[in-house]
């Protein structure tokens, strides 16, 4: 590894013999020499200052230019290119932290003697490689096209748990609708959706890339190495589809909870509805022998007042044993 003074960029490259499996680290100024003698380099580049970086990785004739400046930017989604000395990809890492959805963009350039990795910071699926790498190389890899496939196996494991993570949160929430809900499941219910659709807008692209790198010939990519990357458009569609499903379970849990409360108003309203049932005819007699006219005939009843409450139970039973063969309750 060369740290140049830690400021702008740090440079780790490794050299690579496939004839007699020698591996072992180089400094960034001997690059050139490496691959003069024939033998393959991986020249991983973390880059902590975009405009500084500029004139420390341009001098190593790495890429072109046009691509350096698309490398330097931080926009991050998945791409594909094709240039006369290398493939040009761009993968887009993600992880989740705290229920934060974070994106890492990673460029590789792929060609017949070099792979050029370039990033800002440290990425989890890039580094999981770089840790892992050197066992394949030394029993299984017979081409650098391993490599490729080391990238893409890696990543593809950081969307599974990702998608996992996803997955969790969708089964939380949804415990979380058929209990006492406040106004915070909501805005994770807009936060989860926002973060499976983003996600699985990660994964089209990158479905679109493994198909045409598993399927259209390259002189960069060995024959051997396309049916393994084909295999992995079939992870891709596994993962698309479970976000598929996580959110119309996100999707259905929602339409069930404001039916719950749907159902839940309408006891509500059931219950209002008989008490006014039972007590409009009430409050009608009581409307009318609350009047001060002196010409009303019962006012002089000598049982006048057991005469209103008789009607009045009366009334009230019979309206109760009514709206009860209704149903009303």
């Amino acid at each position: 590894m060369t740290n140049t003074g830690g400021e702008p960029v740090t440079f780790w490259v490794a050299e690579m013999s496939f004839e007699t499996k020698a591996e072992r680290h180089i400094g960034i100024d001997d690059v050139q020499d490496s691959l003069a003698a024939g033998n393959f380099v991986w020249v991983d580049i973390d880059v902590h200052d975009a405009e500084a970086a500029r004139a420390l990785i341009a001098p190593h004739d790495l890429m072109e230019e046009d691509v350096l400046d698309d490398a330097l930017s931080k926009e991050v989604g998945t791409q594909y290119a094709r240039y006369p000395r290398h493939l040009h990809l761009v993968m887009t890492g993600c992880d989740v932290f705290e229920r934060e959805f974070v994106l890492h963009r990673v460029d590789v350039l792929f060609g017949e003697n070099s792979l050029v990795t370039i990033h800002h910071g440290p990425v989890k699926f890039l580094d999981a490689v770089k840790r892992s790498y050197r066992e394949d190389f030394l029993h299984h890899a017979k081409t650098p096209s391993f490599l490729l496939y080391e990238l893409w196996d890696h990543l593809l494991d950081r969307y599974v748990e990702v998608e996992d993570a996803l997955e969790t949160r969708v089964q939380a929430l949804e415990r979380a609708l058929t209990g006492n809900v406040d106004d915070n499941v909501f805005v994770e219910v807009s936060e989860l959706g926002s973060d499976l659709l983003h996600f699985r807008k990660l994964l089209l692209p990158a479905r679109a890339v493994l198909t045409d790198l598993s399927s259209r010939k390259s002189r960069f990519i060995s024959d051997g190495t396309q049916p393994f990357l084909a295999n992995m458009v079939g992870t891709v569609e596994r993962v698309l589809q479970d976000v598929l499903v996580a959110r119309e379970i996100v999707a259905n849990s929602v339409n069930l909870y404001m039916s719950v409360v749907g159902h839940r108003t309408n006891e509500v309203m059931r219950r209002l509805t008989v008490v006014s049932v039972i007590f409009l005819p009430l409050t009608f007699l009581v409307g009318v022998y609350g009047m001060n006219f002196d010409d009303q005939p019962e006012l002089h009843w000598e049982h006048g007042y057991l005469f209103f409450w008789a009607v009045t139970v009366g009334l009230t039973v019979a309206l109760l044993v009514f709206l009860n063969r209704k149903r009303f309750f």
